[in-house]
């Protein structure tokens, strides 16, 4: 009836943890898991309903989207990953080349963004497959993101490190929202009491794993991905799962941006889904 994307990185866990997989299966719910770049084109190709997408794919395509509220990944600051590597410093990217990571295109214009607004330089991008070491050994710089970024900051000793949440902060005094939760509106349209009952339960995952603190959560993850519990639950404490008039002003300003770097080729408009109505800020 109606797939769930999922994006297969650990920062949007909290979102998903606790839904109760079963009971929606049974009304109808599949869930779809990939990276960001996956899922933003599933979601794109109407092969995804709903679910968590970038949210440079949201300002992509916010004439047919709407957004759930006080649902989204962010970050007053640092977000702990999703990383420039860089072999000199940010101000003298002009001309160099830096490798994208190919898992994500909303952390790919914000990084484009934060070098041509603030640091003024234009640098020559490539897209590669996420490694620190194959993207440098051809590039000055590097971009990653989600879990491939945790597992490259341990090996980055001797680069310029930028976090772009951090940057962004600095820069601009505002949060950074890097995926939101997003439904096509022709799904809202057939389906809004499921999609209804899909929201609550997003909105009542995140809220039992913040009460939590994210500890059960913590000692569930695969031991493959490194760290340590205390690094984990920092790095969760430190990203923000709300989505109201802060992080609206702090998303509009980004689209602003992109849109002015020829990124966006219109200023989109934000939208939320609300039960059986959408509503428009």
């Amino acid at each position: 009836m109606i797939a769930v994307g999922e994006i297969s990185y650990t920062n949007i866990m909290p979102l998903y943890y606790y839904l109760n997989r079963a009971e929606l299966e049974s009304k109808g719910v599949s869930f779809v898991s990939g990276v960001p770049s996956a899922v933003n084109g599933l979601m794109q190709k109407g092969l995804v309903d709903v679910g968590g997408i970038s949210s440079f794919s949201f300002g992509e395509n916010s004439s047919r989207y709407l957004l759930f509220p006080d649902l989204s990944v962010s970050s007053f600051g640092s977000v702990g990953s999703i990383f420039l590597f860089s072999k000199v410093p940010a101000e003298r990217l002009q001309g160099k080349s830096i490798a994208l990571t190919s898992s994500s295109a909303s952390s790919a214009a914000l990084l484009k963004v934060i070098l041509k607004k603030f640091y003024h330089v234009d640098p020559l991008y490539t897209v590669k497959a996420p490694d620190l070491k194959s993207m440098l050994a051809s590039s000055d710089a590097c971009l990653l993101i989600g879990d491939d970024a945790l597992s490259a900051i341990r090996e980055s000793s001797g680069l310029f490190t930028y976090d772009l949440g951090e940057q962004w902060m600095k820069f601009t005094g505002c949060p950074m929202t890097f995926a939101v939760m997003a439904v096509r509106r022709d799904t809202a349209e057939r389906y809004p009491a499921l999609l209804e009952d899909v929201k609550n339960q997003m909105q009542e995952s995140r809220n039992k794993c913040v009460s939590e603190k994210f500890g059960p959560l913590v000692s569930g993850l695969d031991p493959a991905l490194g760290g340590n519990k205390e690094s984990w639950l920092s790095y969760f404490s430190g990203l923000d799962y709300r989505l109201n008039g802060e992080h609206e002003r702090g998303l509009n300003l980004y689209y602003q941006y992109a849109f002015e770097c020829g990124l966006l080729q219109s200023q989109p408009v934000i939208t939320y889904f609300n039960g059986c109505m959408s509503i428009g800020r």
